[in-house]
């Protein structure tokens, strides 16, 4: 049997509520540490507990760690999905299973190793009776671990980590690791090929899941305020920033610089936000699809009355409640269109870890300049789960707090200003906080019609005035979200346009569709709307573009569609959307079943020289055939008339 080394998919069907994380995320972080690129997904229902769960890792080494469909190893610890994740296991597969689950085993083509996790655990003197259920998890850990050759040192190293050093705990459940390892040992016998050994890709880096990334960045970039209201997949990132403000935000004196509100609903969050933004401070709120729907209203204030604020949307699949623990990319339009009457939002799109901690600092920056809400789209994948990141680095720019007068600027333009004037041209007027003490710093904030000073107004000519401002900030807006991340490919014949967390399973797809179908492609990640530059290059270059995202109806290729009508024959949409995360297979799918063979003109410049050197060498070597004179006479063809059919003769 050869050996599988470092690229296959582990999954744990076990209960909603039964204390697994702990043991998945051991095995998950022990392979980390063992240098082998990897990444865990948690599929989970949206009750409290009882219900199944599962928790898939993925270990590949060439760095492929989007969701994979194949389940290689799979771990049953829940008689409710026993027969489901026995079903599961490919051919050639392994089947670890809870011996105490009294149900037929009907395959014969998988290796299938009973554990005896209860019995191990309860011959523990160490592990406290209402203990044993949660620490009976790490049996399997160590069963495993034996199986295929993990670095127990490394788990010790991953258990450290998630205890924060608390020895009592860490050696309660390395001991249940250790006798899961040892019992394997000598009871097992080794019938499938997968096996983990060391490598080095993941030197250097860290492990970390969008929402903590988010709320480190945030805190990075200076907030003040943060209202929020519980969601799911959301809340973690509010939760995060009341584990890390007391720690990276400290004084002297003991005086808190934040302040981190639950609030009613998620309307109050937002208006809370709205409040503490106008007033001068950094403000944010967190949320996801059903609470971006309440909260509308002070979007549209915020936007017409131009005040800076944060709003985090961690996407979950809809309408309505839809699927609460399933991730998507269904909030794109809400968000591009949202509000009611003329409006557009400055949008980014975070892809990794990485930038979600750093569109956490960035989206300040970029609401204040441009004086404005600025919607981060997240989705529970990126957000919950997760992911191998680079270290996150501290802003390398100042906070740009845009445009805002001081007394002292107030008093050398000698109070001579307008609220919403345009004077630079770019649509941004100049803005005072409140607190300022020069008389001329006050004006009326107002969601009413207005003119260039704050004035109420309801003249059409001013109205319109102040939309087209709005609009031109849009377009200011441009310098200063992040542009778009291009991977080029020599040859490419087509090009692939993405967004968010689908860029693992674009690189995948990508490689596929190269070495196994002849395809190559170039991809272009958009990272923020509006767009830029590089997206009208991108499509000017290119024939066919294939539009990937995780929603039913495409919205990221509507959108592109309203920005460039001119070129709507090049796009074509390959959106899919049913909770899970982007894999490979659906990527790739979806494009070979749009992808038209295209050839190049030089293509048809070589293939017509080809054609035309053949004829000649043809023409060359032929010998004239001689005939009589009878046989040269012309050949009278004739061309046998056919009756019309029974259909054609009843029309005529």
């Amino acid at each position: 049997m050869n050996k599988i080394i470092n690229d296959f998919s582990i999954t744990v069907g076990t209960v909603n509520g039964s204390g697994s994380s702990t043991a998945n995320n051991t095995i998950l972080r022990a392979i980390f540490k063992m240098g082998i690129p990897v990444s865990g997904k948690n599929l989970f229902p949206s009750n409290i507990q009882g219900l199944p769960t599962w928790y898939t890792i993925r270990a590949n080494k060439d760095g492929f760690i989007a969701h994979h469909e194949r389940r290689d190893i799979v771990i049953a610890i829940n008689p409710n999905s026993f027969a489901r994740d026995l079903a599961s296991v490919v051919p050639g597969g392994a089947f670890y299973y809870a011996d105490d689950i009294k149900q037929p085993i009907t395959r014969a083509d998988i290796a299938v190793y009973p554990m005896p996790i209860k019995t191990i655990v309860r011959n523990d003197p160490n592990v406290p009776s209402d203990f044993r259920d949660l620490v009976g998890n790490m049996v399997y850990v160590g069963v495993l671990a034996q199986m295929i050759g993990m670095d127990m040192n490394m788990i010790n190293a991953a258990l450290t980590f998630h205890f924060k050093g608390k020895q009592k705990p860490i050696d309660m459940n390395f001991n249940a690791v250790k006798a899961g390892a040892e019992w394997a040992k000598a009871n097992l016998e080794k019938k499938d090929p997968f096996y983990v050994e060391p490598m080095s890709k993941t030197e250097g880096l860290i492990m970390a899941d969008g929402n903590t990334a988010a709320a480190i960045g945030s805190i990075f970039g200076g907030v003040q305020f943060a209202a929020w209201y519980p969601i799911t997949p959301a809340t973690s990132l509010a939760e995060s920033l009341n584990d890390y403000l007391p720690q990276l935000r400290k004084r002297e004196d003991g005086k808190h610089t934040y302040a981190v509100v639950q609030a009613e609903d998620e309307l109050a969050a937002l208006g809370m936000s709205v409040g503490a933004g106008w007033a001068g401070l950094r403000a944010m709120t967190s949320t996801s699809g059903p609470g971006l729907s309440l909260m509308t209203e002070f979007a549209g204030l915020a936007y017409y009355a131009e005040v800076p604020v944060v709003v985090w949307d961690v996407q979950r699949i809809g309408p309505s409640t839809g699927l609460p623990t399933r991730t998507s990319q269904g909030d794109l339009t809400f968000t591009h269109f949202i509000g009611h009457g003329d409006s557009h939002s400055v949008t980014l799109l975070p892809g990794d870890v990485y930038e979600c901690f750093e569109f956490g600092w960035k989206s300040f920056d970029i609401a204040e300049r441009i004086q404005t809400p600025v919607f981060v789209l997240s989705d529970l994948d990126m957000g919950m789960n997760q992911w191998i990141s680079k270290p996150f680095q501290y802003p390398d720019a100042p906070m740009d707090r845009g445009k805002t007068l001081f007394e002292k600027d107030l008093e050398e333009i000698k109070g001579n200003w307008g609220r919403y004037f345009d004077k630079d041209g770019d649509g941004v007027g100049y803005r005072t906080f409140p607190g300022n003490k020069h008389p001329m710093s006050s004006y009326f904030t107002r969601g009413t019609g207005h003119d260039d000073y704050a004035r109420y107004s309801e003249e059409a000519e001013v109205y319109l005035k102040n939309m087209d401002r709005l609009k031109r900030k849009h377009e200011t807006a441009k310098q200063y979200v992040p542009a778009p991340v291009l991977h080029t490919a020599k040859g490419a014949t087509a090009g692939i346009i993405a967004y968010g967390s689908t860029e693992a399973a674009i690189f995948e797809a990508q490689r596929q569709l190269e070495t196994e179908h002849g395809i190559k492609t170039e991809f272009l990640r958009i990272r923020a709307i509006p767009f830029t530059k590089e997206v009208d290059k991108f499509i000017a270059k290119h024939d066919q573009i294939f539009v990937v995202e995780m929603n039913r109806d495409g919205q990221m290729n509507q959108i592109l569609l309203t920005e460039y009508p001119q070129h709507a024959a090049r796009f074509k949409s390959v959106a899919y959307g049913d909770g899970m995360p982007a894999s490979a297979k659906w990527v790739r799918e979806g494009i070979l079943a749009k992808y038209e063979r295209t050839v190049t003109s030089d293509q048809k410049s070589v293939s017509g020289a080809r054609k035309k050197a053949s004829a000649a060498k043809t023409s060359s070597k032929a010998k004239p055939v001689l005939r009589s004179k009878k046989e040269a006479k012309p050949v009278k063809k004739t061309v046998a008339k056919s009756k019309p059919s029974a259909k054609k003769a009843k029309r005529k």
